[in-house]
């Protein structure tokens, strides 16, 4: 769909600069999803992994992120392998609906209640990014904390739109259970993409 050199705006890598691979088709459907325009993978021009990552080369930084849509609706070997080849760590975004494919240096897992995360993300995910709509989504991700890895990251980041709800809610459950962090989408209050 597109790509931009920007500055990682949440979860554990917030506040690096990395060039991010925002690829197009999504099906997993959140309300809340702030990049709809993604989910027609048949809206956007399909573009070579080999022109990907000549564009991406072009930028001082060496973090490559993928993201979506959900990235992992595609088999994601190829493109992982030729980033890596020119010297970029390979971070993914992603609900974890579908197997993974791909080399990893970094894995954020965001779980959607909207549709349920294939067995082969829990052992891989780095960092466990829940998002707060709801004071439910507390209990949701608490749900996943067991089938994750041992050094797993767990944060937990307000929704955009209901932040202000539910950021104190986040604050005292963070309070309360010192395994959580809060993660915030920085880049919209540095408004850059």
């Amino acid at each position: 769909m597109e790509a931009f050199y920007t500055i990682q705006g949440e979860g554990a890598w917030q506040g690096h600069a990395a060039y991010f691979i925002r690829l197009a088709g999504c099906d997993v459907g959140c309300v809340w999803c702030d990049v709809k325009e993604s989910w027609d993978a048949k809206a956007h021009p399909v573009v070579s992994v080999e022109a990907i990552v000549q564009e991406a080369r072009q930028y001082p930084c060496k973090i490559a992120v993928i993201t979506g849509g959900e990235p992992l609706m595609y088999d994601l070997t190829y493109l992982t392998e030729e980033l890596k080849r020119a010297g970029f760590r390979t971070h993914i975004e992603t609900s974890g609906v579908y197997p993974l494919t791909g080399q990893w240096d970094w894995v954020c897992f965001s779980p959607k209640k909207f549709k349920k995360p294939h067995e082969s993300i829990y052992f891989k995910a780095d960092e466990l990014k829940a998002i707060v709509y709801n004071p439910s989504d507390f209990s949701f991700a608490e749900s996943f904390i067991n089938s994750m890895k041992k050094n797993c990251k767990l944060l937990l980041q307000p929704e955009w739109s209901r932040q202000d709800k539910m950021m104190p809610l986040i604050v005292e459950y963070v309070k309360a259970n010192p395994q959580w962090q809060v993660s915030l989408q920085t880049h919209k209050y540095m408004n850059i993409p």
